[in-house]
């Protein structure tokens, strides 16, 4: 029985608790508990999301840059910031101090792309891929040197690769992150690799930035890569990224299954097959697919 997932990374609950008022409401238009000062309780989320805003723009960027963009003082940017890292909603790296968005942001923003016909776009697109090519497809998000797989379209083989929803995995060591690896610059590559290194799960895991830069580039030049048992033993995948209006790569759409059924003749067949699904994806929900080499 075909099953897509979907995840939503459980309820987020915007407000918790009550205001407890003691006073009997009055009849007609309550009276406001806001006073005139109220309005620098206002600027306040105002600032905060022009925050946020701004560091979506602009990725990794140093405190006190962004404060100056923003015209805010350096320690207001940075209370602002500290509150949503506490929350999830920007993140922090010690390594170069920098600050980015953080995963509760797309957790909150997927109701968006919910709305946006990502999911919807999606699951057609999937049950199609997956059943031209046997195997089971998958939709992955990135979430730092990770992906996170958000949807999945199971086969109905008695043999095939499952994983639960919001189940992450190491870029480097799947075939979705390699993707999307692929689109990243050379310089925040390097950092990246440097700051989380290169984990080994079996004997096929790249491990060194040289073997990583070879397998990115031969997917730059096809636009799918190829996870051989690289995460688990046993188990291969195939992948491709999606990319959004700006040509970044949001998402990743794959197939995996035994590596018994991925020669290389089925992994060229299954390669192009992912490759079409990323693409009318990227289409469809009004990306722009950067230019690439020929395949070879």
């Amino acid at each position: 029985m075909e099953r897509f997932f979907i995840s939503d990374f459980g309820n987020f609950t915007f407000f918790k608790g009550q205001i407890m008022d003691s006073q009997r409401k009055q009849r007609g238009r309550p009276r406001s508990k806001f006073t005139d000062n109220s309005g620098a309780t206002m600027q306040s989320l105002d600032r905060a999301l022009g925050v946020l805003t701004s560091l979506s723009s602009y990725g990794q960027t140093a405190l006190t840059d962004l404060a100056h963009r923003l015209g805010i003082p350096v320690a207001t940017t940075h209370r602002i910031l500290t509150t949503m890292q506490k929350n999830g909603f920007v993140a922090f790296d010690e390594a170069d101090q920098t600050w980015s968005i953080g995963i509760e942001a797309y957790r909150t923003g997927s109701a968006f792309l919910r709305r946006n016909n990502l999911f919807d776009v999606s699951r057609p697109i999937l049950r199609r891929l997956m059943e031209n090519t046997g195997e089971t497809a998958n939709l992955a998000v990135p979430d730092g040197f990770e992906v996170i797989f958000i949807g999945q379209v199971e086969t109905s083989q008695p043999i095939r690769a499952f994983f639960n929803p919001g189940v992450r995995t190491s870029m480097h060591a799947s075939g979705v992150g390699k993707a999307i690896l692929a689109t990243w610059d050379e310089p925040v590559l390097t950092r990246m690799v440097a700051t989380h290194g290169l984990a080994s799960y079996t004997n096929a895991t790249i491990t060194t930035a040289a073997a990583l830069d070879g397998a990115l580039e031969k997917i730059r030049r096809t636009g799918w890569s190829f996870d051989a048992e690289e995460r688990y033993g046993g188990m291969s995948c195939i992948g491709a990224a999606i990319y959004n209006a700006g040509s970044e790569a949001i998402a990743g759409i794959s197939v995996s299954g035994p590596s018994t059924r991925f020669s290389d003749d089925a992994a060229r067949l299954f390669g192009q097959s992912v490759l079409e699904a990323a693409d009318q994806i990227t289409a469809q929900i009004g990306g722009v697919k950067p230019k690439q080499q020929d395949d070879i």
